[in-house]
């Protein structure tokens, strides 16, 4: 008998397809977004499950599901899994790494372009009617090309950003947990800042670490209030790095001069303060949504759990400690 899986959210048919050479799949095409007593009930009988950052993964999750063996997340961030409580109750859980890291940098340098040129105020001006010719001051934006950016979080997608801003002969600088090699550095034309230091000198702040207990409210009132009066902030990283509360007022106040938001604390409901600023371009959390990534998420998922419970050993294991512990 096959092992049963569960695919929580809509994916593509081609990764059902892959998915339904090894395993006896229940999926969810419909698209509906489970509550954490349904999906810990679907999730009862299930040896494995593909699922969405929208499903909460904890252990009182896992307790009601006695077979399960795999949680393999479409997506890079997974702060929706208790690693640890998956690791303690013998699952594995693992990510998608890697496939969605150019996506996200081009959408990131869309965020940067529509907010400092002002793209989505503009174009509610346009079809309001209000347009009724150009002149020398209308719709007056900031410059990208030649700007100060500062990166907090470095990784891969960081990296890839710093890599687009040459292109626009920006002086780039970065904040780390830890400080990248001095090649690696020179690859990117990077320079290291503490963060402090980074917020008061970038025009241009671009949030791209995980979240985590330690970036809960990373930029909050204080460190906005050092960042110009000037400048943006764009955050694709994830919800709760920002202090939502906060950045309303500092955008209502003019302590900072715009933002550009992917991402939101306790999305999908976000702050709705949010909506009534003119000085903030939103976008409903899709930077890594092209087609081509989004296939290559849901399938790298795939392989993840196809591994998993067919050899042991998936490529991208957030729980590596797992191993001598994953249930039979």
């Amino acid at each position: 008998m096959k092992p049963r899986i569960l695919v929580s959210r809509e994916v593509f048919d081609e990764t059902l397809a892959m998915l339904g050479e090894h395993f006896e799949v229940e999926s969810n095409q419909a698209d509906i977004r489970h509550s954490t007593d349904a999906l810990a009930a679907l999730l009862a009988d299930k040896d494995g499950a593909v699922i969405s950052t929208s499903d909460r993964i904890d252990a009182s999750v896992l307790d009601r599901a006695p077979r399960l063996r795999v949680v393999a997340n479409v997506g890079v961030g997974y702060n929706n899994i208790d690693v640890p409580a998956c690791t303690a109750a013998g699952v594995m859980a693992t990510n998608t790494p890697g496939v969605l890291t150019d996506s996200v940098a081009d959408l990131t340098f869309g965020l940067v372009i529509a907010t400092c040129r002002r793209l989505t105020e503009a174009e509610h001006y346009l079809r309001s009617g209000e347009w009724k010719g150009s002149f020398l001051k209308q719709m007056l934006g900031k410059d990208v090309h030649g700007a100060t950016l500062g990166i907090v979080g470095m990784g891969r997608i960081g990296q890839t950003v710093a890599k687009r801003a040459i292109g626009f002969e920006m002086q780039v600088l970065y904040h780390n947990r830890t400080r990248l090699d001095a090649a690696t550095e020179a690859e990117c034309r990077a320079a290291y800042r503490a963060k402090d230091d980074l917020l008061r000198e970038a025009d241009i702040v671009v949030l791209l670490m995980p979240y985590t207990p330690e970036t809960h409210h990373l930029i909050g009132a204080r460190e906005l209030a050092l960042m110009k009066p000037s400048a943006v902030l764009v955050n694709v990283a994830r919800g709760g790095i920002v202090d939502d509360a906060a950045l309303v007022t500092a955008l209502r106040n003019g302590t900072i001069w715009a933002a550009g938001l992917d991402v939101y604390e306790n999305e999908p409901r976000l702050n709705p303060d949010l909506l009534t600023l003119k000085n903030v371009v939103l976008s409903p959390h899709i930077a890594s949504a092209s087609e081509p990534t989004r296939k290559a998420m849901a399938n790298t998922a795939a392989r993840n759990c196809i591994a998993a419970l067919t050899t042991g050993s998936p490529p991208n294991l957030l729980n590596p400690d797992v191993k001598d512990r994953v249930r039979s």
